[in-house]
């Protein structure tokens, strides 16, 4: 559906939707202009095309956890195909990452991570490096001292915050 033109009450049903995705559908045709059937219908037809694709509950890791340490890691990975796929794999079922980008310029991929604590991190890190099927060249590590724009949520599965909890 790229290129497909969204008019103004589309957008202010996924604003409203990205603020609070348990809102009833009678609110929420309150708050758009619509009546609840038309507003029923269009986020029905925005989840299937794919515009809308879930809900979930975002999960505050610093009130769950007594410490956390976050880290945006730069990665060089071996040029390829191949290469490339094994590592986005793995780093999708890495419970540590919580975003992921390729990007253009020095680096591959820019990830961010957030761990128990900084020896969990180092321990994550050297085992990237030591895994000759992620083909890792070069990963440069960056310690958040503090966010300046980071309300602290992360999308993360419950059974992968399990493995962010110190043993």
């Amino acid at each position: 559906m790229r290129g497909r033109r969204f008019d103004e009450t589309d957008l202010r049903i996924l604003t409203e939707l990205q603020r609070d995705g348990r809102i009833t559908f009678q609110h929420l045709a309150r708050i758009v202009g619509l009546s609840p059937r038309p507003c029923l219908e269009r986020v029905r037809r925005l989840e299937r095309e794919g515009i809308i694709t879930g809900y979930s509950a975002l999960v505050n890791l610093t009130k769950l956890l007594a410490t956390t340490v976050t880290v945006i890691v730069r990665i060089t990975v071996k040029q390829g195909r191949e290469p490339r796929i094994r590592f986005e794999q793995q780093l999708k079922n890495c419970p540590a990452v919580v975003e992921c980008f390729q990007v253009s310029g020095m680096f591959d991929y820019v990830v961010k991570v957030v761990c128990s604590d900084i020896d969990s991190y180092r321990q994550l890190s050297e085992s990237w490096l030591d895994d000759a099927s992620m083909q890792v060249e070069r990963l440069e590590s960056n310690v958040v001292l503090r966010a300046t724009k980071d309300d602290g949520i992360y999308p993360v599965a419950i059974a992968e915050l399990q493995a962010l909890v110190p043993r």
